[in-house]
């Protein structure tokens, strides 16, 4: 079992910048990729972006390409999302998630655990 609590979100100006953050307990956090997903209201949840164990694979999606960065502290059991850039169409709740996985996954039928999101306004 591995809880997971997403923190970090709030209301910002477009152009601005927030780092979301996600602490992990439970079992071993290495063992697992980690995945931030959005879920904007009336749209599919959708994948952001994605980290395996040790970091040496990240995944974006497009729209975020260039502003946002995943990052991880296997020592502190936590990952995060650095969002700059931030436009309007970024806001939408934000949640974690683990995937028991050497690789990444971007569905999120893949994912095992999730946290409970964490919402993010940006404001035009």
């Amino acid at each position: 079992q591995v809880q997971l609590v997403e923190s970090g979100g709030g209301l910002v100006q477009a152009g601005g910048s927030l780092r979301l953050s996600c602490a992990a307990s439970g079992r071993t956090f290495s063992s697992y990729a980690m995945g931030w997903f959005r879920q904007a209201p009336g749209k599919e949840r959708e994948i952001v972006a994605a980290i395996s164990r040790s970091s040496s694979i990240t995944y974006y999606a497009d729209s975020v390409k260039g502003r946002f960065t995943i990052s991880r502290d296997n020592a502190k059991n936590t990952v995060y999302l650095q969002m700059n850039s931030l436009k309007p169409e970024d806001t939408a709740v934000y949640y974690c998630a683990a995937d028991y996985t050497a690789l990444i996954r971007t569905t999120s039928y893949n994912y095992d655990y999730w946290g409970q999101g964490t919402q993010v306004t940006v404001s035009s």
